[in-house]
């Protein structure tokens, strides 16, 4: 089978033969339709996550099961199935609560997932270790599907922490419209009633934000400026909550200039930005400061029932695997609308 493979950090990723491993006991071996392309590839890929040995890239995967090893019970050939992302040890007291993506037994340096050190999904087929790690798909096509695993779940999981404070007098605030950040609009829209203002730098991506929802939408490359006129739309109860969906510095600058009192500010992209902290000269009284990561199993169904009801979708372009190193290229330049997602089969 052919598979995308990370082999060394400041190296492309690399298309490449390997040959299709059976299950083992406990084991599902899926046939991959569909694997989203999402930035965190590229910081595995620049950075690197301590793991140094060449693994199948890709994170957020869907498909059929192709075959199961001895031992696994519920699943069958041909189920369509999403594959929960963050691989925790499975019993843990996070664990136990469908939370792997808080796993107390993950250290750094340890494989968390597949794409995050073991073999992932941008590949023909993929070995998923655990059967509680598959997620039926419905109804849903997981070429289209694949990309809610996490660019859905993400936000699902930090817009659920902070619904106390999205009363329908609220205003919410996604800064970076990209993979997260349009499944965060339609997410505001779907679970509160609260005002949703959508800040990028790029105009095509706020015309998308608009037609999902959003009720201002706002160009930040004059941060300054794009900070009067979100604080304009809110008022002096400022934003109640500041969604980050991109964590560069100047997201988390701005983040800081229109958050309110009372409020939360969420910060879900991996960007490298700082916060600095200086008692309430830097954030408002009340300010909650959080960094979320991922989502639960359970919140992955939720988020695949919301889809398959058709209250959210990914904006979606579709690729071959070949195309991959290409993607990731475009990615990288900000010509990715939506999310890229890679067909393998």
């Amino acid at each position: 089978m052919k598979a995308v493979r990370f082999v060394g950090v400041g190296k492309p990723a690399q298309v490449t033969e390997l040959p299709t491993r059976e299950p083992k006991a406990g084991e599902v071996l899926v046939k991959i339709g569909g694997a989203g392309v999402c930035h965190s590839d590229l910081h595995v890929l620049h950075q690197g996550i301590g793991i140094d040995k060449p693994f199948t890239l890709g994170h957020e995967n869907a498909g059929w099961v192709a075959s199961v090893g001895s031992g696994v019970t519920f699943w069958k050939e041909g189920d369509p199935v999403a594959i929960y992302g963050p691989w925790g040890c499975g019993h843990c007291h996070a664990c136990m609560q469908s939370m792997e993506n808080y796993c107390e037994n993950w250290v750094p340096g340890k494989s968390f997932g597949g794409g995050l050190g073991s073999d992932g999904g941008m590949a023909n087929y993929m070995i998923v270790p655990s059967e509680r790690l598959l997620v039926p798909l419905g109804k849903l096509d997981p070429k289209d599907a694949a990309p809610l695993s996490d660019a859905a779940l993400t936000p699902y999981h930090g817009i659920k922490r902070a619904l106390p404070y999205l009363t329908p007098d609220a205003t919410a605030v996604v800064l970076g419209v990209g993979g997260l950040g349009h499944m965060a609009v339609q997410l505001l829209k779907v679970l509160s009633g609260c005002r949703i203002v959508a800040a990028d730098v790029d105009n095509s991506k706020l015309e998308m934000a608009k037609k999902l929802g959003a009720d201002l939408v706002v160009n930040t490359k004059n941060i300054d400026e794009a900070a009067e006129m979100i604080n304009k739309f809110t008022g002096p109860r400022k934003a109640s909550l500041v969604l980050d969906c991109v964590g560069v510095q100047p997201t988390v600058d701005l983040g800081t200039k229109i958050v309110g009192q009372n409020s939360a500010f969420t910060i879900l992209g991996l960007g490298g930005g700082v916060l600095k902290f200086a008692g309430n000269t830097t954030l408002p009284f009340a300010c909650s400061v959080s960094m979320p990561y991922w989502g639960s199993r359970a919140e992955l169904m939720e988020v695949l029932k919301l889809a398959e009801t058709g209250r959210i979708h990914a904006e979606v372009t579709h690729f071959k695997l070949d195309e991959t190193p290409d993607v990731y290229k475009k990615l990288e330049e900000g010509k990715i609308k939506g999310r890229a997602v890679i067909v393998p089969n």
